[in-house]
């Protein structure tokens, strides 16, 4: 079976899903093709701000679980399954000849479907694995190597990786624009051995995003909302008090981490910040980590919803600690 999935995959990329053709290129002696298809129908759309600058993505605090690698969805009528499948060219398409148009003919035409299912055409589809573009490398990617298979309309598949609404918020947690982890500090630029270093976040930066996943003519719609909730620091030298000691900054009410500093604050301890004990002249810059907690739920359209693993992201910055007698703002 998994064989048949293969030639399968390799087969539509000769044609893109719901049967339209891929904008592909053949070399002059007709014996390459190169073709670019949508994996996947799903669509993605951020929602509020699109000024959002994504850096990277959100690592799930939980080590066990990832977005998946893979999965189902409707993607060929039986038309478009048939005029794929015996339409190949193999000579041109595969180094494997004729096998491999008649490994698949044999399999929909005699071992499975009556003709592909030709009676029911407009009455359900043919579902197929695809991939999910951020774990194409994912050894999981492989799992899902069902060859399509038939599901009629209205009806849910029996297969734990048919797209469903979770499965789309599962999609939509590797597209959530995360800004990157830059954090304001005061003193700006070197800091001072004892004198406390003042850490916030900006407001107007950090604040909640999601993504909506859908996949269309399916009526399936899910939106992935990431919030952030704290911020935890790693100062880079155990020569250094963490405030508070934990060095998790939680979120204030007001929407918060951290409080900028101001002069009226000179003899206050920071909310959120580090003092350093010792100077940086002999071993060189510490490594300031800060790293950003998102909470992560979900929503479907039809009221399914729920958590999804937080994730998190983080950002490095050198610190040059210097060493002074008269300490000036």
């Amino acid at each position: 079976m998994a064989s048949l999935s293969l030639l399968i995959s390799t087969a539509s990329h000769a044609i893109g899903p719901g049967g339209s053709q891929g904008d592909a290129s053949a070399s002059g002696n007709g014996q390459k093709i190169a073709a670019e298809v949508k994996i996947s129908g799903v669509q993605t759309k951020v929602n509020g701000d699109p000024r959002t600058a994504k850096t990277g993505s959100l690592s799930p605090q939980d080590s066990n679980w990832t977005p998946p690698a893979c999965w189902y969805e409707p993607k060929f009528s039986p038309k478009e399954l048939k005029s794929l499948i015996e339409g190949l060219n193999s000579d041109k398409l595969f180094g494997a000849g004729a096998l491999v148009s008649d490994t698949l003919k044999t399999y929909f035409q005699t071992n499975k479907y009556d003709d592909y299912n030709m009676a029911k055409q407009d009455k359900g589809m043919f579902w197929s694995a695809v991939v999910n573009p951020a774990r194409k490398n994912d050894p999981k990617a492989m799992s899902c190597d069902r060859p399509p298979f038939w599901v009629d309309e209205n009806d849910t598949p029996d297969e734990p990786l048919a797209v469903s609404p979770k499965i789309l918020a599962e999609y939509a947690y590797d597209e959530l624009p995360v800004p990157d982890t830059d954090i304001a500090m005061s003193p700006d630029g070197k800091q001072t051995v004892n004198l406390d270093t003042w850490v916030w976040l900006n407001k107007a930066r950090f604040k909640p995003v999601s993504v909506t996943a859908s996949l269309p003519g399916t009526g399936l719609s899910s939106t992935t909302t990431a919030t952030p909730v704290a911020l935890t620091l790693e100062p880079g030298t155990r020569d250094a008090d963490l405030h508070p000691s934990s060095g998790e900054c939680p979120i204030s009410k007001s929407g918060g981490i951290g409080t900028p500093y101001s002069d009226e604050k000179k003899n206050q301890t920071p909310p959120c910040g580090i003092t350093y004990l010792r100077s940086t002249n002999s071993t060189g810059p510490h490594h300031l980590k800060a790293t950003l907690t998102w909470k992560i739920s979900w929503k479907s359209t039809n009221g399914q919803g729920g958590d999804l693993p937080d994730g998190t992201f983080g950002t490095t910055t050198d610190v040059t600690v210097q060493e002074v007698q008269a300490i000036n703002r």
